[in-house]
């Protein structure tokens, strides 16, 4: 389904803009590609060597192909990387949004799989993205060989009461929106100053999805029978990270489980850790 995914068109340009800018300046020989889908175009950013194994990424919401620029030299120089943008997401894919509860999302990853000529790969994901590429590790067991979630959806509670909350200073100016995307992601330190001045950018233009992200059922989870490495923030404003934690613990007891003290639900500078286990 199509939707209008930003506030105007302006808005949309400056978001295109600033994600160009990251795309000019990508620390690593890229290749940009657009893979048609049912879903509408979907924009790949492709980079490592071309005969490394693969490794799919997906992104969060309200992001984009640039928030695994701090990952991408390391991780391409072992695997052929695949950074997709999901569609809906103020990337460069399609505006369309899949139904959550339906096949949908399942289809347009096979169509974007198929795209790129992958049978099955290891997935790092990221928030929105885990949801995606745990929905599909469940619906296509034989096309998903490992999984790596940060602050993963779908795995526990989402903290609806917590964003309301924090929406509520957004009429308060910058001021407001400030300490708005501050709460929500747990980006308040210094060196984060960069990526939470693009994240105000983006949300000052862009909207997101608003429905709650589907609960995975215990059953469901339990048929993973693949590696799975999950990181979350103790202090994770979005989701319950205890409630995760929990349920991985009890459906996946084989899975590789960090809780990080301190931590919101911008998880990073988790490059060594992923590696090492995508590794292993």
């Amino acid at each position: 389904m199509s939707v209008t995914i930003y506030k105007s068109d302006e808005g949309a340009a400056v978001v295109r803009r600033q994600y160009q800018e990251v795309l000019d300046d990508w620390p690593v020989s890229a290749q940009q590609v657009r893979v048609p889908t049912r879903e509408g175009e979907t924009f790949v950013l492709v980079s490592g060597p071309p005969d490394a194994p693969p490794l799919v990424l997906l992104h969060g919401s309200g992001a984009n192909a640039s928030m695994w620029r701090e990952d991408i030299t390391s991780w391409a120089g072992h695997f052929r990387t695949y950074a997709v943008d999901i569609v809906g997401e103020p990337g460069l894919s399609a505006p369309s949004r899949p139904a959550l509860n339906s096949e949908a999302p399942a289809r347009w990853l096979d169509d974007v799989l198929d795209g790129l000529g992958l049978e099955n790969v290891p997935v790092v994901a990221a928030s929105l993205g885990c949801w995606f590429a745990v929905d599909y590790a469940i619906r296509r067991p034989a096309r998903v060989t490992r999984l790596a979630l940060l602050c993963p959806g779908g795995l526990g509670r989402q903290r609806t009461g917590r964003i309301l909350r924090a929406l509520l200073v957004r009429p308060f100016g910058r001021w407001g929106v400030r300490r708005s995307v501050r709460s929500l992601t747990g980006l308040d330190s210094p060196r984060d100053e960069a990526v939470l001045e693009s994240v105000m950018l983006t949300f000052a233009h862009f909207r997101p999805r608003r429905e709650q992200l589907p609960i995975f059922p215990d059953e469901a989870l339990r048929g993973l029978a693949i590696p799975v490495q999950v990181t979350v923030g103790a202090r994770d404003a979005m989701f319950d990270s205890r409630e995760t934690a929990r349920r991985v613990r009890h459906c996946l007891p084989h899975a590789e489980v960090h809780v990080l003290p301190g931590t919101g639900h911008a998880v990073l500078g988790r490059t060594d850790s992923v590696l090492g286990f995508l590794r292993n």
